[in-house]
């Protein structure tokens, strides 16, 4: 066993050979220290922990089950898992990063594997934690730290910052698999304009290519694709097509010949490249841990730059395979074996499990190989890192051709792809309970590395009604990535095609959501520069034994608390303040503030409302309606605040689309309340900035200044 210290942050532990995950970036110093975690087990490795009766564990990024894992089994393994019932151990994230948290302690550990791993978190037996790596060979870090906060801190540092998208990706985006054409979706982009509502762009899925073959576009049902993309980002609208992992196996298709003379996809045993199944039917896939195929893959999306696009969306990267041939050939050959049979209840259930468990069966990935280092490995035993590497060769392949911030996501993803993309969280439904896991992933997510997230809003698949889409919305409308995407054959969910209701309340939401670009964008930026979350739960800041269980409830920022409604049919929600605060109550004619005490209170909560708490001697700014990103000129801007004796805010006001940080501007809002008066310093206002409208709020009421910049 090798030891190391990374970057005077963190403590690493190396058993074997391990294969570089990507996701370290500070220099390894060695070092000599013990550790007493490990047993080894076969070709296997087993970390224990005991847990005692207060242990929470916090982490393991994109899973279900709540912020405090405690109680669950989860397997790290990147899958395509459209299901996300409450028995699933894992979906298409690998975030093997988490915070063991007791009275006395906290520790993070990273374990450090691209396979399959198993955390078993005091499912099996309560008292103890066992992790099983499928391996020998793997890295272990561990980040000691007074409090999770200071731990996650460390730990990012050790990963690198997250990727900046440009700031028209804090945009509203409107999405659906079914879009069939250009004049279907010019028609959306039109009634959006038709009844006011703001928006940033249009996801596009498989319809727009040809034959579902990446990097075509196709002219019958897109014929005037470059022109009509240009006309749209004029007027400060995007496009983002997918792009999928999958290459279709094609005589003539320039992406499939030129793989296979250049060597770039993955190979079967004996050596040619391997056969699977996908949207198009059979396809190869990109050898994406070869380095020449990263840069190979990535030049094609110069292909789509040339056009007009500066944002796409990788997909079915775990890789997803619905079958390869000898798996199909089998399942035909005992269908035939079946024919005029007397099929009793066994054989007809085997029968029908054998052509059901085709989709995505984890046997396929010991079918195929990658050549990484020199070295062949099965795509079983580096699995996790596929999605990450084909965000790499996306992002590096983009970086190449445009001079400015890009939007990247990915649906698969590992720790250490945060720096070249965002994510999605996947193929969710129209669930109240997918709501609330939307809520409760973010800071998991967050302490994973990844910043340019959330969930599809409104769900993936199913049936979306009025109120899901509202209550949704009051949640999203915070996270960063806003996308409202929805499935084929399902309800139609732009927010006109419901009832009057439903489109002036999501109409209102998406208008707050552009007010408060200025603060999410900083603080986004805020948590990047500073290695802090970005959303938080309660528990990390607030040591009462009662706020470990409030999972509902999230600080954001240094500013905000929010408690969304995530059941149906409520008009209201308990809420637990765990200091006084400010509510904001947003309507569709302005807002109110009122001072609310600390503790527990029943929130009346509307659906036509936004309410959200402002902390104590902090600010919260907003700027203007606009109808997309572009038009947003705030030259007026709305600061409310919460007064203690002073108060401070950084608001980061750049160009939104230089990659030079460099070229930011940072304004810094400070307020001295003495003697009856509030003194107002502004330094370094941004370019255009001509009026400050302040609302002071005290114990004593609210007090209303404007400030005018350079008059």
């Amino acid at each position: 066993m090798n030891t190391y210290i990374i970057g005077e942050q963190a403590k690493y532990y190396e058993f074997g050979k391990p294969i570089s995950s990507n996701a370290i970036v500070e220099m390894k110093v060695p070092a000599v220290f013990p550790l007493e975690e490990i047993v080894k087990i076969e070709r296997r490795s087993e970390i224990q922990f005991s847990l005692k009766e207060d242990t929470r564990v916090y982490g393991l990024g994109e899973n279900l089950g709540g912020i405090n894992k405690r109680g669950g089994r989860y397997e790290s393994y990147c899958r395509d898992e459209a299901n996300h019932t409450e028995d699933k151990i894992n979906l298409y994230g690998a975030h093997n990063f988490f915070v063991i948290e007791d009275k006395e302690k906290a520790i993070g550990y990273f374990v450090d594997f691209p396979g399959r791993i198993h955390f078993d978190i005091g499912f099996t037996n309560d008292d103890e934690f066992i992790i099983t790596i499928n391996g020998e060979n793997f890295g272990l870090m561990k980040i000691e730290g007074s409090t999770p906060s200071e731990i996650i801190t460390k730990f990012l540092k050790t990963i690198g910052k997250p990727y900046i998208p440009p700031k028209w990706g804090f945009g509203y985006f409107q999405s659906r698999w079914g879009y069939r054409d250009q004049k279907e979706i010019q028609e959306v982009v039109d009634t959006f304009q038709q009844h006011e509502i703001p928006m940033d762009g249009i996801y596009l899925d498989l319809d727009y290519m040809v034959d579902f073959k990446n990097f075509t576009v196709s002219r019958e049902r897109f014929p005037d694709f470059e022109d009509w993309t240009k006309s749209l980002k004029e007027k400060g609208l995007y496009l983002i097509p997918i792009i999928d992992a999958g290459v279709k196996i094609e005589e003539g298709y320039n992406v499939y010949e030129e793989g296979v003379k250049g060597d770039h996809f993955a190979v079967n045993q004996e050596g040619e490249p391997y056969v699977a199944a996908v949207w198009p039917g059979k396809v190869h896939f990109p050898d994406f841990f070869q380095e020449k195929t990263r840069r190979w893959f990535g030049e094609y999306y110069r292909d789509l730059t040339k056009m007009g696009i500066e944002g796409f969306w990788n997909d079915m990267n775990e890789p997803a395979i619905f079958y390869d041939e000898k798996s199909l050939e089998e399942a035909v050959d005992m269908a035939i074996d079946c024919r005029g049979k007397n099929l009793n209840v066994h054989k007809f259930f085997h029968l029908k499990d054998t052509f059901s468990n085709l989709l995505n069966d984890e046997k396929y990935h010991q079918r195929f190989y990658h050549r990484m280092d020199g070295e062949k490995k099965t795509n079983e035993e580096v699995h996790n890192l596929y999605g990450n590497y084909m965000t790499q060769s996306a992002y590096e392949g983009l970086s190449r051709h445009l001079d400015h911030r890009f939007l990247l996501i990915s649906r698969a993803s590992s720790i250490g792809m945060h720096r070249y993309g965002g994510i999605w969280t996947g193929d969710n439904a129209s669930w109240w309970s997918h709501l609330e896991e939307n809520v409760k992933m973010m800071p998991l997510l967050n302490m994973a590395g990844f910043f340019y997230t959330g969930a599809d809003t409104g769900g993936f698949g199913g049936q979306c009604s009025g109120e899901l889409l509202t209550r949704w919305l009051q949640f999203s409308i915070f996270t960063p990535l806003l996308r409202n995407h929805s499935a084929l054959d399902t309800r139609a969910q732009e927010p006109y095609a419901f009832d009057k209701r439903t489109l002036e309340e999501t109409k209102h939401l998406i208008r707050l959501r552009y007010r408060l670009i200025p603060y999410l964008y900083s603080t986004y930026m805020k948590a990047v520069d500073k290695y802090e979350m970005m959303f938080k739960p309660l528990a990390f800041f607030y040591k009462e034994s009662h706020y470990k269980e409030i999972e509902d409830q999230l600080l954001l920022g240094d500013e905000l608390m929010i408690a969304p409604v995530v059941e149906r049919g409520k008009t209201g929600r308990r809420v637990d303040l765990p200091e006084e605060m400010a509510k904001i109550e947003f309507a569709d004619s302005g807002y109110t503030v009122e001072i609310v005490k600390e503790g527990p209170h029943y929130l009346a909560y509307q659906r036509d409302r936004l309410i959200i708490f402002l902390k104590k001697g902090h600010m919260l700014p907003l700027g203007d309606v606009a109808m997309n990103v572009k038009e947003l000129k705030n030259e007026k801007l709305d600061l409310l605040v919460y007064m203690d004796e002073n108060a401070e805010h950084l608001l980061y006001t750049d160009d939104g689309l230089s990659i030079d940080r460099n070229d930011q501007v940072k304004t810094i809002f400070s307020v001295i309340h003495r003697e009856g008066d509030f003194l107002v310093d502004i330094k370094n206002p941004y370019k255009g900035l001509k009026v400050v409208n302040f609302s002071f709020l005290t114990n004593e009421g609210l007090v209303k200044k404007t400030h005018r910049i350079n008059s």
